[in-house]
């Protein structure tokens, strides 16, 4: 098959034919029609993950195709279904499996992170009872392979960690793929939003998404005294309910943390790259104004029905979020400028294109 394969982290990208993947006993394996290129992709290739991830690598980890092969162990599924899965698949048996908690399973495996991912024109995926999840024949492939990691991420960092309810204010810092969905899925639980990036294009997405108030944090901006937690507390009247950093770093996490008011719970999505002792966090204001910390690692398989039927009835329109959808040499292209290119929207790879 082909794919987007590298040999050394933090190093050349290369579109390459490979061996194909053969099905787990318990899993299949996926001909891919779309996977999205996501910023923990690259933290794959910058060799963050160098713990769970060896070398050569194909990267690619949010997904939705069709079955072409089903190990002898599957009951569920069969050639020719369409399908999608959460990023994180766990075994299937464990405690945390059985109550429906995948998302943490202590035995998950991860396509593009714990084996070949989904920068290639099939996947093997593990556990297929347990992780698969039927892509309804009103949803495109390109839109089903969103809610794989990031709108599902953003689905349950609102509704399953931080319960967002109406009324509430919600900042959101970084306006990707991620925070894109954050504001949307906040907006249909009747949030308000606030939503922060240092990327104009960005902004305007988030603000056609529902954001009703938006702060751009470029460099002009910062240096003319942009405060961002001070400008989120006066926009609210005095701190937001809820802050989700979807980005990934000290300065985001921080400012995130002190948008919030007493008793305010902030939500970490975004993943940060390995750092000497660790980021700093504002730790005495999470406790002087008795604030939640909560992290949100995906979704389960179990909790994708409710997200759906909100698709379905056109409450969450994933499909709006989708930027522009690129063949392999683009992609392999794209993945090492990941951290520090402009995102307004969500990038679709078809491995079934050059």
């Amino acid at each position: 098959m082909r794919a987007i394969q590298f040999d050394q982290f933090h190093g050349p990208v290369h579109v390459r034919d490979v061996p194909d993947p053969t099905a787990p006993d318990d899993g299949v394996v996926v001909q891919v029609h779309a996977t999205g290129l996501c910023l923990s992709d690259w933290h794959a290739w910058s060799g963050h993950d160098t713990d769970i991830t060896t070398l050569p690598h194909v990267p690619g980890h949010e997904l939705a195709g069709t079955i072409t092969q089903v190990g002898p162990d599957v009951t569920r599924w069969h050639v020719g279904d369409r399908v999608t899965v959460p990023f994180v698949s766990g075994c299937g048996t464990c405690h945390w499996c059985r109550t429906g908690q995948a998302q943490v399973c202590p035995h998950q495996t991860q396509p593009g992170f714990t084996h070949w991912g989904s920068y290639a024109e099939l996947v093997a995926l593990h556990a297929a009872d347990a992780n698969l999840v039927a892509v309804p024949d009103d949803l495109t492939l390109q839109t089903a392979a969103s809610l794989g990691c990031r709108f599902a991420t953003a689905y349950r960092a609102l509704a399953g960690r931080a319960q967002v309810t109406a009324g509430e204010w919600v900042v959101v810092l970084g306006a990707g793929g991620v925070g894109l969905s954050t504001v949307m899925i906040a907006v249909a639980r009747g949030a308000h939003v606030i939503a922060v990036d240092r990327n104009p294009t960005a902004l305007q997405a988030a603000h056609h998404a529902g954001a009703e108030h938006t702060l751009l944090t470029d460099p002009t901006a910062l240096a003319a005294g942009l405060d961002v937690p001070a400008a989120v507390h006066e926009l609210t009247g005095g701190g937001a309910h809820v802050a989700v950093d979807a980005v990934g770093n000290e300065q985001a996490c921080a400012d995130a943390i002190l948008s919030l008011r007493r008793r305010g719970r902030h939500v970490q999505v975004g993943l940060f790259p390995p750092v000497d002792g660790g980021p700093r966090v504002p730790m005495g204001r999470v406790i002087a104004w008795e604030l939640d910390l909560l992290g949100s690692h995906g979704m389960a398989a179990a909790d994708y029905p409710e997200m759906l039927d909100l698709v379905a009835s056109g409450a969450l329109r994933p499909q709006d979020l989708l930027d522009r959808v690129v063949g392999l040499a683009e992609a392999a292209r794209l993945l090492p400028t990941m951290d520090t290119a402009p995102r307004a929207g969500m990038v679709v790879l078809d491995p079934r294109r050059p």
